[in-house]
């Protein structure tokens, strides 16, 4: 989807410095951080439901919940919330 603010910083049309980068999966700092340590992490590859997911989606899927674990891990996060945003 081309007018997806996602696939844009994904695309690097519009900069970002990313805390975490792979051929998949891109993550930076939310622009409106409700928290301390407020990370996004996001695929490059625009998925627009996650009840669209097929196998290479699924792959992508497990390795931002690979990433988000790294990061809980490295930023020594006792306390912590995950979000799944979907549906366009």
């Amino acid at each position: 989807m081309a007018d997806c603010i996602f696939c844009q910083i994904a695309k690097k049309v519009i900069p970002k410095e990313f805390t975490y980068e792979s051929q998949d999966v891109i993550v930076f700092p939310d622009i409106r951080p409700v928290a301390p340590l407020h990370l996004l992490i996001v695929p490059k590859k625009h998925i627009t439901d996650f009840l669209d997911l097929g196998r290479k989606e699924e792959k992508i899927w497990e390795e931002m919940m690979t990433v988000a674990k790294k990061l809980i891990k490295e930023n020594n996060l006792a306390g912590y919330r995950l979000v799944l945003n979907g549906g366009q």
